[in-house]
């Protein structure tokens, strides 16, 4: 079927059900952000393959909204002739149709595929209009979608307590003893890494995230009814998670969720969709609104899982330093090689590594403009060679049993121009700022965001993207409720939570630049008058200093870069075999000779 034949196959279902508009998110029943083949919705009816967007079809038209991210890429990707682009932001779907729809006109959404807060808020913007929402979960996609792929389901990992640092158990006693405080009687786990975190298992069926596709609600007795498909429960699964976890397919979840009549039940408006809430209120249970009770203690790692995320970041660093040694070994013998093959010998690497289990996320393997699509995917057209007198961007992380990475380095291909090599440096001025942080209890990642900006910001430049995102215990690699971000974050970063620090800088159609690592707050130590946090780095990689334009550092500056480097070469060089140690040791040597 070509986009054509799909819009009007949808059109078509839309007028025999009676309604004016269909709103197609990219999410799932389980709402993450990686989600299985058989759920990509949005790819199917607009060929878009980015990680956030939305299309709302129209009776005679459609269009496609996404951010700040993909607005170039987006143009590559979807037919103009039958999509108009609109940004996901500034002009949020729900108000777009609010005044492109008369009065009276009926819109569908699937309430499994939006949060509820998502839902009430498109409902009172409708409202204003007289338009109507009208929830259906008989998903006209997928009736659309005759060679639909079947769902990958495969049993799940069993995590030990000396990777979790913590038994199910013990956990399930912390959450069920915080429903106190709302005089609830249970609270819906609604997240799949929550869930996950959990119980202690991990899940293999979703690309890169390796979560257990469920939902559960827990009791004040530390019970829990865990809804999930049995096949994905591995031999052994009741006794790893407990005698008190009962087991519901997912055809029984509407039963279940229903049959709760008289319950006060915690549900998160915001992570948890409109139709598990929507089913618990049908049937007379009470929702209290409030965040999903496992959202900060997972966010918030113990010290086996910071031992742990710093041992996978040594392995992940010999892997990476392997390959940008590789790397510069091919150019100097004149092979340029392609994205994907870069790419593929990157994962080549990190495969050798123990507790190695994937990706974190789909590589991002950027030569020259490409790189310029913060989330540049190779595999979407014919992947380019590596361009001279450039930069190649590479965004990369592994998943191992005892941690997750993330690392964007920066490379130089040849001699870059003088402007592209101010740029990085104001990039790296930016990301040092927030390394060096300090800040006192109550600070949110809101407050810190400029720090990494400033630098870019004083020579007129920016970024249009977050700043820093959570990362989980071989879990998610974008987790929350941290992050550092100008939209407002009423998180509070707190000692145990990983972020990542990467600000960036593109040029549409000509280069791309970005610098992350990812950092754990700590407690600083030293008798203060205000207790303060900071962050440690975990990422042990050293920056291109080729691209470095020394005379724009302050003192300040050219010491942290040292420093971090005489850290990388100290931990990492001691692994590696004589050919990369000489590479590593010059990538490490001081800005300035002494």
């Amino acid at each position: 079927m070509t986009t054509a034949t799909r819009l009007q196959a949808l059109r078509k279902l839309m007028e025999e059900r009676g309604y004016d508009a269909l709103v197609i998110p990219r999410a799932d029943e389980h709402l993450g952000e990686y989600i299985p083949l058989h759920n990509e919705r949005l790819l199917w009816v607009s060929g878009f393959t980015g990680s956030a967007g939305v299309v709302v079809v129209l009776r005679d038209s459609a269009a496609i909204f996404v951010d700040g991210r993909y607005t170039v890429q987006v143009r590559q990707q979807v037919d103009a002739a039958h999509f108009s682009y609109q940004h996901l932001i500034n002009t949020p779907p729900a108000s777009w149709l609010a005044a492109a729809l008369r009065s009276g006109a009926r819109v569908a959404v699937d309430p499994r595929l939006h949060s509820l807060q998502w839902y009430r808020d498109a409902e009172d913007t409708l409202q204003a209009s007289g338009v109507v929402l009208c929830a259906d979960a008989d998903n006209l996609v997928d009736r659309c979608w005759h060679d639909r792929p079947a769902p990958d389901v495969r049993p799940a990992l069993l995590l030990d307590d000396s990777f979790s640092g913590e038994s199910s158990a013990s956990k399930r006693a912390r959450i069920a003893a915080s429903l106190e405080g709302h005089r609830a009687d249970a609270a819906l786990v609604f997240a799949p890494d929550s869930v996950s975190w959990l119980l202690n298992v991990r899940g293999l069926d979703v690309p890169c995230l390796p979560v257990l596709q469920a939902m559960a609600l827990i009791w004040r007795d530390a019970s829990v009814d865990l809804i999930v498909d049995p096949q994905r429960m591995p031999p052994g699964w009741q006794a790893h998670c407990g005698a008190d976890v009962r087991l519901h397919a997912p055809q029984e979840a509407a039963t279940l969720l229903a049959g709760q009549a008289g319950q006060r039940v915690v549900a998160d408006p915001h992570t948890a969709n409109a139709w598990s809430q929507q089913l618990l209120e049908e049937g007379c249970a009470t929702l209290i609104a409030a965040p999903d009770p496992v959202l900060l203690p997972k966010a918030c790692k113990n010290a086996v899982e910071i031992a742990g995320a710093r041992a996978a970041h040594v392995r992940d660093a010999v892997a990476v330093v392997r390959f940008l040694a590789w790397l510069d070994a091919q150019l100097q013998h004149g092979e340029y090689h392609d994205e994907a093959g870069l790419a593929d010998q990157l994962l080549a690497f990190r495969e050798e590594g123990e507790h190695f289990q994937g990706p974190s996320f789909e590589t991002i393997s950027a030569a020259g403009g490409n790189a310029a699509m913060c989330h540049y995917n190779h595999r979407n057209a014919t992947p380019a060679r590596l361009p001279p007198d450039s930069v190649y961007l590479v965004d990369s992380g592994g998943q191992y049993t005892d941690g997750t990475t993330d690392i964007t380095r920066t490379v130089a291909i040849g001699t870059p121009a003088a402007g592209v090599r101010k740029l990085f440096t104001l990039v790296l001025q930016g990301h040092i700022a927030l390394d060096q942080a300090h800040f006192p209890r109550g600070t949110t990642g809101t407050h810190l965001d400029v720090l990494a900006r400033q630098p870019l910001w004083r020579e007129g430049f920016d970024y249009d993207h977050g700043t820093g995102h959570g990362v989980g215990a071989f879990l998610s690699v974008h987790e929350g409720p941290q992050r550092i971000s100008r939209a407002w974050s009423a998180a509070t970063l707190e000692p145990g939570m990983i972020l990542s620090n990467e600000p960036g800088y593109y040029r549409d159609g000509e280069f791309g630049i970005r610098c992350e690592n990812l950092v754990v707050v700590q407690a600083l130590n030293g008798e203060l008058e205000t207790p303060m946090y900071g962050f440690d780095v975990l990422t042990l990689v050293p920056f291109d200093r080729r691209l470095i334009e020394v005379g724009l550092l302050s003192p300040a500056e050219q010491a942290w870069i040292d420093a971090y480097h005489r850290r990388v070469e100290d931990t990492v060089a001691p692994l590696l075999d004589e050919l990369d140690r000489q590479w590593l040791e010059q990538a490490c040597a001081p800005l300035i000779a002494s």
